[in-house]
């Protein structure tokens, strides 16, 4: 079995879906620890209310923030810790997020290059994203949201080499949507990726539904020596 993580975001079009907590009930009794979705998309109180049956259900929950401005990082940041996530991904990394963040339970694992766009795109070389990953594990986050299939320039040359140079867990983010980009993960070996388009439409079984297509990944995963 493939030791990369496998994070569910119940997201599509970098939203989460408005029949999140429908999806996650449908498929909480399969075998995935991390669940996840984005601050955008549903009424806070629906958001309350899907964090705490994730939570429930003993699995490990995850929010990504598509947001550039330092405002709009922190608002983020504060949303996360506010809800009681277990991880917070992506964000532009400001000293003033991580100050409010460095003394909370929460693991941090924000954008790493230049990130920019909705959808979001990647920008950046190899080295300097590396230098930049230097420099946020000196400051003691978790690790890096890398959105590696989001850049314009060989994305799978960037993940295999930045992967096996960094020094602090790598999130693989976006645009995982084949089972050769999960046989591609698994040569790399991330410490997670994120999956969760791909489920909504149906890209592993055309005509099944998400939870036959979440059926679909764990399978191929579980097959993976």
């Amino acid at each position: 079995m493939m030791k990369s993580n496998l994070i569910v975001m119940l997201t599509h079009q970098d939203k989460t879906v408005h029949n999140a907590l429908e999806v996650f009930e449908s498929c909480k009794d399969l075998p995935v620890q991390y669940w996840g979705f984005k601050d955008v998309g549903l009424p806070k109180p629906e958001m309350r209310e899907l964090i705490k049956n994730i939570k429930d259900a003993g699995k490990t929950t995850f929010l990504e923030v598509v947001s550039y401005s330092k405002e709009e990082c922190l608002a983020g940041a504060e949303f996360a810790v506010d809800f009681g996530f277990d991880f917070l991904m992506g964000t532009l990394f400001y000293p003033e997020v991580w100050e409010f963040l460095k003394n909370k339970k929460i693991k941090y694992s924000p954008f790493v290059g230049k990130v920019s766009g909705s959808p979001s795109i990647l920008e950046g070389t190899v080295e300097s994203m590396l230098e930049e990953t230097e420099s946020l594990a000196s400051h003691g986050v978790f690790g890096v949201d890398l959105l590696a299939f989001r850049h314009k320039v060989n994305p799978e040359e960037l993940a295999a080499e930045f992967v096996n140079r960094s020094k602090i867990p790598v999130i693989l983010a976006g645009s995982i949507d084949s089972f050769a980009k999960i046989d591609f993960v698994n040569r790399v070996n991330p410490w997670g990726f994120t999956m969760g388009s791909a489920l909504f439409t149906k890209n592993f079984i055309p005509e099944g539904s998400f939870r036959e297509n979440l059926s679909a990944v764990i399978e191929k995963m579980e097959s993976i020596d």
